[in-house]
């Protein structure tokens, strides 16, 4: 069964998904919600039976989506998500858009070429094993969770990265492990925003850091007379309390998330 939300606004939210799913959008984040975290991004396999979630609620809402930090190109591979007919999968926090096969991607912003160099001598300098750059191409992710300390791997390195995106004009954020250098304004409320335009409800569900503005922007679509929930994806030591503590629904893991999606396609369908 569904579980209930624990937040008014979050209960309005999941009842007019259910009510209308015609007018609803429900947007499901990857790593960590859809997929266990893991040590190697490109290890992240979709949990059992989130295929099959997936298929079934892309077939009873209005749109459904998956939204990532990685390139959608990378996401529908490694998720085998190109099985799943009309899903959108949304990569890079809304730079990029994949559907149906075709892969709609703006060139990489100059900065992030500016900023690989350094980033490399930046963890040279540092001589960490086992963390290492994932080059996204709109961006830069060091990884430290397979460090002996990876929350000492990561403290360490976050003030000379911090500097190197300084001085190329990007930003860094920090997630499960992981600091990313990414040009500004680029994030999941944006996304999701513009994945809720003219939309008549929102759902959204997450893991980690870079999921609040999406939160924020489910909560500004509230504000505005749309309807909408979010879910937190909880699982492991390090995941964020932020998430839990604003959440609507918060769920045990990538299972629990399979389970809630599959729970609504079967109650949009009673």
């Amino acid at each position: 069964m569904l579980p209930d939300p624990r937040t008014a606004a979050g209960r309005l939210g999941l009842a007019a998904v259910i009510a209308d799913p015609a007018r609803a959008v429900v947007a499901v984040d990857y790593d960590g919600t859809l997929a266990p975290i893991v040590e190697r991004p490109e290890d992240a396999r979709p949990e059992p039976g989130a295929i099959e979630a997936l298929a079934a609620l892309t077939a009873a809402v209005g749109r459904c989506a998956v939204v990532s930090g990685r390139s959608a190109k990378d996401v529908v591979a490694v998720g085998g998500l190109d099985t799943v007919r009309g899903l959108l999968v949304v990569g890079h926090y809304g730079l990029e858009s994949w559907h149906d096969g075709q892969l709609d991607s703006p060139p990489p912003d100059p900065a992030v070429d500016a900023a690989r160099p350094r980033v490399a001598e930046v963890l040279d300098a540092a001589a960490i094993a086992g963390a290492h750059i994932e080059d996204k191409g709109h961006s830069l992710v060091v990884h430290t969770r397979p460090a002996a300390d990876p929350a000492a791997a990561l403290d360490t390195l976050a003030e000379p990265l911090g500097v190197v995106a300084r001085g190329c004009g990007l930003e860094v954020v920090s997630g499960r492990m992981v600091l990313e250098l990414r040009p500004p304004g680029v994030d999941k409320g944006l996304a999701v925003r513009r994945l809720a335009e003219g939309w008549g409800a929102v759902g959204y569900l997450g893991d980690d850091l870079g999921d609040l503005p999406a939160y924020d922007a489910v909560e500004q679509l509230r504000a505005e007379g749309v309807p909408g929930f979010t879910a937190a994806s909880v699982s492991g030591d390090d995941a964020p309390r932020e998430l839990a503590e604003r959440a609507d629904i918060v769920l045990a893991g990538p299972a629990a998330v399979v389970a809630l999606l599959r729970f609504l396609a079967e109650a949009i369908g009673a």
